[in-house]
């Protein structure tokens, strides 16, 4: 993958040491657009190359650096990027540069705490950022790396039930069978009628992600509908039950994130809605813990997927 330094005074281009045998995944970036990156995880080296080709006859300098750096930005306060992880290494010190040169550079477990998001509001994106110091200006080229964090499987993972009650005209029970899911997990469960007198028209169960970015009174809370289940069309009678089994892999979904480097959070909710025939709804909403299952292959390290905390394989 190369970077081009076009109209500048040197051609800047990174290549990566395994990119050829790297997976490669899809993420998000701030325009709402995907672009495929190459993937990491958490405790994985970075290594690679930088090549470096002057326009002209020379290319004089102050220093040649790059940097592994992991940052959160606020949609609402662009000015201003939080980084949770920076590294340097220098390639050069002042000097001259007359062709073609390449610079190695390696960054050895690199700690990756988060995962690579995009929302609403905020982003976090790790990158590389190649740095010549010149006089006048700098010539700056970044290079979007993704990152996926993987946990094993939670020691405690009860079922969820819960109950929808209108005094005297409506009595449901609703069951999952747990409440920590993987991405591509299937949430099976059941619901129970045990008093029907209203006239319930249909019933849809709906997968919420809350994004929440800022603290105390200056929270913003977005709300985003990723997925919608009806799991009834008609009316309920005293005593039936309706089975439910909702496949997550077919949607585009995220581990759970909570404060993030004191940022931002990312939930998921299990949103039960009845519409009755005079359209009055009836809900009843409950969250659920998603986590990155992944390949044992590629578990350097594995996190608790509520705390985000070191586990031992």
């Amino acid at each position: 993958m190369s970077f081009l330094g076009l109209g500048s005074s040197a051609e800047v281009e990174l290549s990566l040491s395994d990119s050829d045998k790297r997976k490669k995944v899809d993420v998000r970036n701030d325009e709402g657009k995907k672009d495929r990156l190459y993937l990491y995880y958490d405790g994985e080296t970075v290594s690679g190359t930088v090549h470096i080709r002057p326009k002209g006859k020379k290319l004089e300098h102050q220093g040649i650096k790059v940097e592994f750096i992991g940052q959160i930005e606020l949609f609402y306060d662009r000015g201003n990027h939080h980084e949770f992880t920076s590294l340097v290494q220098d390639l050069s010190g002042p000097g001259m540069l007359d062709k073609e040169t390449n610079f190695d550079f390696q960054f050895l477990h690199v700690e990756k705490p988060h995962e690579s998001y995009t929302g609403a509001n905020v982003r976090l994106r790790y990158m590389l950022r190649v740095t010549i110091v010149r006089r006048l200006s700098d010539i700056v080229k970044e290079m979007d790396l993704a990152v996926h964090t993987l946990s094993s499987y939670p020691d405690i993972n009860s079922s969820i039930k819960m109950e929808v009650g209108i005094e005297d005209c409506l009595h449901i029970e609703f069951e999952y069978n747990k409440s920590k899911y993987s991405l591509r997990d299937v949430i099976v469960g059941k619901i129970y009628f045990l008093l029907v007198r209203i006239k319930i028209k249909h019933m849809e169960l709906a997968i919420i992600k809350r994004e929440s970015t800022g603290t105390g009174p200056n929270t913003y809370n977005e709300n985003d509908t990723i997925a919608k289940y009806e799991i009834m069309d008609g009316a309920p009678v005293r005593g039936e039950s309706i089975p439910i089994r909702l496949f997550l892999s077919g949607y585009e979904l995220t581990p759970t994130m909570r404060d993030v480097n004191k940022k931002f959070s990312v939930r998921y909710y299990l949103n039960l809605v009845l519409v009755d025939e005079e359209e009055r709804r009836y809900f009843k909403q409950q969250e659920i813990v998603l986590w990155r299952k992944g390949d044992l292959k590629a578990i350097r390290s594995q996190r608790d997927p509520v705390t985000g905390t070191q586990r031992s394989s």
